[in-house]
């Protein structure tokens, strides 16, 4: 149902102004209660749309193009404050069906990413003997299960246990053995210490500090095996265990899948710098530079939030909360869109950094005969569909070797937020990502490819067909 806030009603009956997003009169919902968080989002992000498409959408993707605003009651303009560029919108707005989803989504992935850099900052301070990635005693996996942990929980809280099903990566088999009690509980510590902060992120966290088997039961809880029917959250606590350990990229992934569509994307990125050239370095060269010339407080120098829901045709990045500050909507939140670039010779290409999860030397052929020259960016993680998302980069390609598996929580954020920006995802064979076979990529052709738009992926797809039989994979 359409709300127009030109002369909009509280709970109380009360008459409020029309709020523009990065005005002042946003101050009217911030004093909402908690339990109101979901009209503040619809107030300040559900926009209304154009019917028009964007020149570089795929023919089979019906996502609309850019927003054109209803200006009937107000204008949109930008405005440069500070140094951070700003999007001023005010206008009548109409409902979003997941705006409380994603509103609690967002929060969620917040903290969730306050938490990841809360361990990481321990890994990378000790020597790398006492690291071990995806071990019982290693603290990269207190951070996979806290993670997973502390979404499940406030997910439970915001919509009630008994609607919520989750797909994620981690069970609770190896957490509550015998031998495992040291881990367990850090892990309980570490969840505990992230949802006392709750209120600083605009959710309601517990009356009193979790015991080990609420823990147990919120990480448990995240036993859904997915499917073609209902809807479910897929789940990547800590996606990119390996950049994670050495300080470098990772990202916390979250994805709300109706009916087997990914419908709902929201990914938090915690060292991914604002300047693009800092991606090709490696993060720990990046914090002893970035100590030299040092940032001011209010400059955004690295971490974000990306998010999108499908239909909007927008793609929103907003950056980590840092120190005690409180997140307040809409958080200083830029539109992100994909490159322009239709050229190949001009593009930038992703692949994964380890060679286990994808073939480096056909990408590498697949790029050279496509006419792509510049060097491969290769970044751990999800990241990588943030870098097309925001136009940091024009091509993702993975080959994975015969045997490997692609699963759901792997892609489908990812998915949502690029296709959302303007681009395009698809296997090998240009069909959509088929998220409704349970927690596997169950059909895929030959691997997955995501360009910046429609021209561009063609380019790609006829490559891999005239490269593929000469290949080893």
């Amino acid at each position: 149902m359409p709300i127009n806030f030109s002369l909009s009603t509280t709970t109380q009956g009360q008459q409020a102004p029309c709020p523009c997003i990065f005005g002042h009169r946003t101050s009217y919902f911030n004093k909402l209660p908690v339990s109101q968080n979901h009209l503040k989002f619809k107030a300040l992000f559900c926009l209304k749309h154009s019917n028009k498409r964007r020149h570089n959408k795929a023919p089979h993707n019906s996502i609309d193009s850019l927003p054109k605003f209803d200006t009937s009651c107000c204008y949109s303009a930008y405005s440069k404050m500070e140094g951070v560029r700003k999007l001023d919108i005010v206008g009548s707005v109409e409902s979003n069906e997941y705006s409380k989803e994603l509103d609690v989504a967002v929060r969620a992935v917040q903290m969730a990413c306050f938490l990841c850099q809360k361990v990481q900052e321990s890994l990378i301070s000790k020597s790398s003997s006492q690291v071990q990635s995806k071990d019982d005693n290693s603290p990269v996996t207190v951070a996979d299960w806290s993670v997973q942990a502390t979404v499940s929980w406030l997910l439970s809280q915001s919509f009630g246990s008994e609607n919520v099903s989750i797909v994620a990566e981690e069970d609770v088999v190896s957490l509550s053995k015998a031998d495992a009690a040291g881990l367990l509980k850090a892990v309980v510590n570490t969840v505990n210490d992230c949802l006392a902060e709750a209120p600083r992120f605009g959710l309601q966290g517990p009356a009193m500090a979790l015991g080990a088997s609420e823990v147990i039961e919120a990480i448990g809880r995240c036993n859904s095996s997915g499917g073609p029917t209902g809807r479910f959250w897929a789940l990547d606590p800590v996606d990119g265990t390996l950049g994670f350990v050495r300080g470098d990229q990772y990202a916390v992934a979250l994805a709300l899948i109706e009916n087997g569509e990914a419908v709902l994307g929201v990914l938090g990125c915690p060292n991914y710098p604002m300047r693009k050239e800092w991606l090709s370095y490696q993060h720990r060269y990046h914090r002893i530079i970035s100590k030299l010339t040092p940032p001011t407080s209010e400059s955004w120098d690295k971490g974000c939030v990306m998010y999108a829901w499908k239909g909007s045709g927008e793609a929103w990045m907003q950056p980590l909360i840092q120190g005690d500050k409180k997140l307040v909507w809409p958080n200083s939140a830029r539109p992100v869109q994909v490159s322009s670039i239709e050229n190949p010779a001009l593009a930038t290409f992703c692949e994964p950094v380890e060679k286990s999860n994808s073939s480096h030397s056909f990408t590498a052929g697949l790029a050279h005969s496509v006419g792509l020259r510049k060097q491969p960016l290769r970044v751990y993680s999800m990241v990588k569909y943030a870098t097309i998302a925001r136009g940091d980069a024009e091509v993702f390609m993975k080959f994975a070797r015969a045997g490997y598996k692609e699963k759901i929580w792997d892609h489908a954020a990812g998915v949502v937020i690029i296709e959302e920006a303007g681009g395009v995802v698809s296997d090998a064979g240009g069909r959509r990502l088929d998220f409704s076979k349970g927690i596997y990529l169950e059909g895929l052709d030959r691997g997955i490819i995501a360009c910046a738009g429609a021209r561009l992926h063609e380019k790609i797809i006829r490559a891999v067909d005239a490269s593929w039989s000469s290949s080893s994979l």
